[in-house]
């Protein structure tokens, strides 16, 4: 019987040393700079200040929805701690940011840094430094580049395509436009007239002109000036939420009646329309792929049910009817899945792998039937947009949700 009992013990302390042994292989925990076993530290850089701080709440939803979870116990039992600086909207501060969160606070990536500028900006640092560039809030069609840039991805639907969408609705709905653009003179503006331009082709001299404006000009006034001058009948309106609302303005108040269309990153009611007017907004038209949470349509909705509590618990100073801060809460959904799916192996390399193979996720806020995909070869997350006309104090869809093939 000692034999035997000394036989099991023996083969028990070897099944242990053996278990001992191939356990931290199995289950080992993987970490860069930024990531422990109790934290995930995340960079981030807003315009609090300056001409582009309408965006201010982006930034500060992203960080109350962090919050929230942190509330719930965080991500596989650890908390976030979210960093967001403060770039004014100027490049070179953005570049002074993020050296700042990626050599001295020493964050695992920067998530959903805004602006096209001030993102172009660091693109470079980032990708040098191999730390993550994530879910860039910005439109650019640059950011999908993975063969150039693969620690870099956008978010939302990129402008070129947005643009291309405006050109095929113009040609189909007014074939003989005469076509005013107001456009903001950089990487952001510029985009969207190359996507104009592509998608009018042998059209394009439906253009009859293209005014841009600096971000440092305090009205851009003149410029809607020249454009009704020039004849338009179809305003095409490539701003940023200050300049938009101010051109909405002007046009009511030189009694300008075209076609209008603004931009999706201004087609917020709460940080456009209202402040412009709603009655001087009534059919101005824009397409968008988030459910606006001024539309009573929504009110049932299980999405914006949640939107709704986080703001009451976690966000009671924002308006609901910002778009921004819609933005701000889905983007940060998306950012939360990603760190979800990366487990224990928190990495900089892991954390772009799981950003590049997201299939069919939802965000709450997302419309229904636009979902985000990615692959390796795939850095744009969200690829469809859905028509809208302003009418009363609200947005109303029409028309298919439409799909986007940014190589075409």
């Amino acid at each position: 019987m000692t034999a035997v009992r000394f036989q099991v013990a023996a083969l028990s302390a070897a099944l242990a040393l053996c278990t001992a042994m191939s356990s931290p292989a199995l289950a080992q925990k993987k970490y860069d700079s930024g990531a422990s076993d109790t934290e995930i530290k995340l960079g981030n850089i807003m315009p609090y200040s300056g001409p582009a701080s309408a965006y201010a709440v982006i930034g500060e939803a992203e960080a109350a929805y962090f919050n929230k979870i942190n509330a719930e116990g965080g991500i596989n039992g650890r908390k976030i701690k979210f960093l967001s600086y403060d770039d004014a909207y100027s490049p070179p501060k953005t570049v002074e940011q993020a050296r700042k969160l990626v050599e001295s606070d020493g964050v695992l990536l920067i998530f959903g840094s805004l602006g096209t500028s001030t993102n172009s900006a660091i693109r470079k640092y980032m990708n040098e430094k191999k730390v993550p560039q994530l879910f860039v809030a910005s439109g650019a069609s640059k950011w999908n580049d993975p063969k150039q840039f693969p620690w870099t991805m956008g978010w939302q639907p990129n402008y070129a395509s947005e643009a291309r969408i405006y050109a095929k609705y113009i040609m189909k709905e007014k074939p003989d436009a005469k076509i005013g653009v107001l456009y903001q003179n950089d990487d952001f503006g510029k985009d969207y007239l190359k996507g104009l331009k592509d998608g009018l082709g042998a059209k394009a001299s439906m253009i009859v002109l293209e005014e841009s404006y600096d971000t440092s000009e305090p009205a851009i006034d003149d410029h809607v000036v020249k454009l009704k001058a020039a004849g338009a009948d179809v305003f095409i309106s490539i701003t940023t939420p200050k300049f938009a609302a101010q051109a909405i303005k002007k046009a009511a108040e030189i009694n300008w009646h075209p076609v209008r269309i603004i931009s999706n990153v201004s087609a917020s009611v709460g940080g456009v329309i209202e402040p412009a007017g709603f009655e001087i907004s009534q059919g101005i038209l824009s397409a968008t792929y988030i459910k606006d949470a001024s539309d009573p349509q929504w009110n049932a909705d299980d999405g914006m049910k949640k939107f709704y509590n986080f703001i009451a618990q976690y966000n009671p100073k924002a308006n609901k009817l910002d778009a921004g801060v819609a933005f701000g809460y889905a983007a940060a959904q998306t950012m939360v899945k990603v760190l979800q799916m990366c487990g224990d192996d928190l990495t900089r390399e892991n954390v772009m792998k799981q950003a590049a193979s997201m299939k069919d996720f939802a965000p709450d806020l997302l419309l229904p039937g636009i979902t985000i995909n990615t692959a390796p070869d795939n850095f744009a997350p969200i690829e469809q947009l859905q028509m809208m006309r302003f009418k009363g104090r609200q947005w109303e869809l029409f028309g298919d949700i439409i799909s986007s093939d940014l190589n075409h």
